[in-house]
C-alpha cells in the first residue's frame, strides 16, 4: 500500500491505494475483515455508490442485486430535537437495544451537527454552543485553516452501562439537551435491526425513502487497459504501479460523473481539455470501443449494504470479467470534502483488486 503526495497544505483528504489478492467471499456470511472489505466498512455515512461493468453483463446483475427485494434500501427523514433521541422507547429499543445510524442536517465546517452510529453519539459544536453546554471534548479540525472558526468535538457511547438516567455523565447530557440542544432538527435515520413493535419514530411522522438504482446504458467509452502490465508488478516498481493507478482512478472518476471527456467520439479541442484516456483499449481488437453500465444509488446507506453489493457482484459475475465499485461519503463542508472508497476488480483476475481509499483529515 501507498499514499499519493498531499499536494497542498490545505487539502484536508489522502488517498491510499492497495493493489491485493482476496480470497473468495461465501454468500452465507460476507467477510468483515482484511481489505478491501474492511475499508469499505470503515466508512461512516455513505451518499451514493456506484457499480460499473460491461452493458453485456448487466442481465447478470439485475436479479441479484437490482431486483432483489432483500436488496432494497429504504430510510426515512425525520425531525427531532437531541433530547428526543435519548428518552423513553426510542432511546431503550433503537440505541440501547437495536442498531441505528442517524445524522442531523448541517455542515461540519460551521455548525452543529450530530450523529450518531453503532451507539456513538458524535457531535461537532461550535465554539460558544460548546461553552454553554458545560460538556467534555477536544478541539476538532486542521489548526491554522483559514476561514474557519474553532471547533469542538463531543463524544459519548451510549451503549455504555453508565450511559442511563441517574448518572452522572448521563444527566449532563440530558441538561444539555434541555437547555442547549432544544431546537428540532433534521435527521436521516436508518434501521439495521428488527424494526420494534410499537415504533417509536412513528411519533415523530418519519418520512420514508427507498433509493432506487439509476441505470445508465449503452455508455459507449474508451476503456484503458485495466490490468497492471506484469513487468510492473514482477519488478515491484512502486513509482509505475502508483502511476498506473493514478490514471485509472481517474478514469474511474470521470466515468462516474459521466463526464464526455471519456466517450469514445468525444472530439473536444485539446486547448480546452487536455485529457486523454490512458494507453489502448484493453479488448485485442485493435483498440475498439466498449459499450459500459453504470448503475448508481444515492441516499442514506450504510456501510454493510455497499459490503453485500460488492460480494453479489464478485459472486454473480464471471472470473473473467471486470466491474468496479465506489462510495462516497457525505460531504463535510462547503468545499465539498468526502471520503471515498473505489474497488476494482481487472479482467481475468483471480481474486486480484484494486482499493483506492480516499480519506479526510480534520
Amino acid at each position: 500500500m501507498f499514499s499519493f503526495p498531499t499536494p497542498s497544505v490545505y487539502q484536508s483528504s489522502k488517498c491510499f491505494v492497495t493493489y491485493g489478492v482476496m480470497g473468495h467471499p461465501n454468500p452465507e456470511q460476507v467477510p468483515s475483515k482484511g481489505k478491501p472489505w474492511s475499508a469499505i466498512l470503515a466508512q461512516d455515512f455513505v451518499h451514493r455508490v456506484d457499480l460499473i461493468l460491461p452493458e453485456e453483463l448487466l442481465h447478470l446483475v439485475k436479479d441479484k442485486i437490482i431486483g432483489n427485494p432483500s436488496r432494497a434500501l429504504t430510510f426515512y427523514k425525520v425531525i427531532m430535537s437531541l433530547g428526543q433521541v435519548l428518552e423513553g422507547d426510542f432511546f431503550t429499543e433503537y440505541i440501547k437495544i437495536g442498531n441505528i445510524m442517524m445524522l442531523s442536517e448541517g455542515r461540519l465546517d460551521s455548525e452543529n451537527v450530530f450523529s450518531l452510529k453503532e451507539g456513538m453519539l458524535t457531535m461537532y459544536l461550535e465554539k460558544e454552543t460548546y461553552e454553554r453546554a458545560g460538556l467534555v471534548g477536544k478541539p476538532h479540525g486542521v489548526k491554522g485553516k483559514r476561514g474557519l472558526k474553532p471547533r469542538w468535538v463531543v463524544q459519548f457511547d451510549l451503549r455504555s452501562p453508565s450511559m442511563l438516567h441517574g448518572k452522572k455523565g448521563f444527566d449532563r447530557l440530558a441538561y444539555a439537551c434541555k437547555n442547549v440542544f432544544n431546537t428540532p432538527v433534521t435527521w436521516l435515520f436508518y434501521n439495521h435491526s428488527k424494526t420494534p413493535v410499537p415504533d417509536p419514530l412513528s411519533r415523530h411522522y418519519p418520512t420514508q425513502y427507498t433509493s432506487h438504482p439509476e441505470i445508465s446504458e449503452g455508455l459507449l467509452v474508451k476503456v484503458p487497459s485495466l490490468k497492471p502490465p506484469a513487468a510492473i508488478l514482477d519488478r515491484r516498481d512502486s513509482l509505475e504501479l502508483e502511476e498506473f493507478a493514478t490514471d485509472i482512478y481517474e478514469w474511474l472518476s470521470l466515468l462516474r460523473l459521466g463526464s464526455p471527456r471519456v466517450d469514445a467520439n468525444d472530439k473536444i479541442d485539446p486547448y480546452l481539455s487536455g485529457y486523454s484516456v490512458p494507453g489502448d483499449a484493453e479488448d485485442g481488437q485493435n483498440g475498439q470501443n466498449h459499450r459500459l453500465c453504470r448503475i448508481s444509488w444515492q441516499g442514506f446507506i450504510p456501510p454493510n449494504w455497499t459490503r453485500q453489493i460488492l460480494a453479489d457482484a464478485i459472486l454473480a459475475l464471471p472470473s473473467k470479467s471486470w466491474f468496479s465499485l465506489s462510495a462516497t461519503s457525505f460531504a463535510r463542508g462547503i468545499t465539498g470534502d468526502s471520503a471515498d472508497c473505489t474497488v476494482l476488480i481487472p479482467p481475468k483476475s483471480l481474486g486480484d483488486y484494486f482499493l483506492w481509499d480516499v480519506r479526510r483529515h480534520d
